[in-house]
């Protein structure tokens, strides 16, 4: 079976507080975007040789670290316990989403995971119940459950759908080759309470969302690397009513009424693309 994990990108973010757990809570509105990854799961021949359940092989982007830490595996792993009739799994994953972008791949590919296992082998499983375990493997998973705009308190975790839709726009989106650690992204946050709720303000029409809709993490990812403020210039410079960085960075989007042109940002190593909504 195959399925089509898909971006997101952060409508407002806000650190409201800090956590006694160490933890930050967050507002923040998920938007969904077909920019997609791909993960195919099919079931390992009975006489295969493996010393583990779940393999995965992952393509197109270089991923680092263990594939048995894997979003994907580990969500195999952690309904494997609760059925454990679960046969063993061979995964390709073809990465399309940029990774370290403040987009959820790796948090969509664990929720697509989810609801492909659920689907493929008759679990049974209720969409509360599939958010909940998500949640257990991350603060965004459980949005990749839903896939629906959704307003996000706690962190991230606690959602409600919203009726937003941006049809008829344009989303260009730009991720320079400078990966931004998300610990480095919240060292010089200082949590607050925003005077007017993401929530409400994206409710309002895009062209009075400039100056009024932030990203907290802009302050402090701007100051420690200036080239990725320059990028969300450019993208007003070049006509986007709104643009702002996803999550805590590094890409960066704008929200265009026609087609536009990024040949500008050809830097080595950047994504970059330009999609309906």
């Amino acid at each position: 079976m195959i399925t089509f994990p898909i971006a997101k990108i952060n409508l407002g973010l806000n650190v409201v507080e800090k956590r006694p757990d160490g933890y930050h809570n967050l507002e923040t509105v998920f938007y969904p975007v077909q920019i997609r990854d791909a993960l195919e799961v099919y079931e390992m021949d009975a006489d295969f040789p493996s010393s583990v359940d779940c393999d995965l092989k992952v393509t197109n982007i270089h991923i680092d670290g263990d594939e048995q830490r894997n979003l994907v595996v580990r969500a195999y792993q952690m309904l494997k316990q609760d059925f454990p009739d679960l046969p063993r799994l061979h995964i390709h994953l073809y990465k399309g989403i940029p990774t370290q972008a403040g987009m959820g791949g790796g948090s969509s590919d664990c929720g697509f995971m989810i609801t492909l296992l659920n689907d493929m082998f008759n679990l049974g499983l209720t969409v509360q119940q599939m958010t909940d375990y998500a949640a257990r493997l991350g603060a965004d998973c459980p949005f990749f459950i839903i896939n629906k705009p959704c307003y996000a308190e706690g962190i991230g975790e606690k959602l409600q759908p919203i009726s937003l839709n941006l049809c008829g726009w344009y989303l260009a989106v730009v991720r320079p080759a400078i990966p931004v650690p998300t610990k480095e992204a919240f060292s010089l946050i200082t949590p607050h309470h925003p005077d007017t709720n993401c929530r409400d303000i994206v409710m309002q029409p895009v062209e009075m969302w400039r100056d009024r809709l932030t990203n907290d993490f802009e302050k402090s990812v701007f100051t420690l690397h200036p080239e990725i403020r320059a990028i969300k210039e450019r993208l007003y410079d070049m006509g986007a009513t709104y643009a702002a960085m996803s999550g805590s960075g590094s890409s960066l989007y704008g929200l265009f009424r026609q087609p536009t042109d990024l040949s500008c940002f050809d830097e080595e190593g950047t994504f970059k693309t330009i999609i309906p909504l």
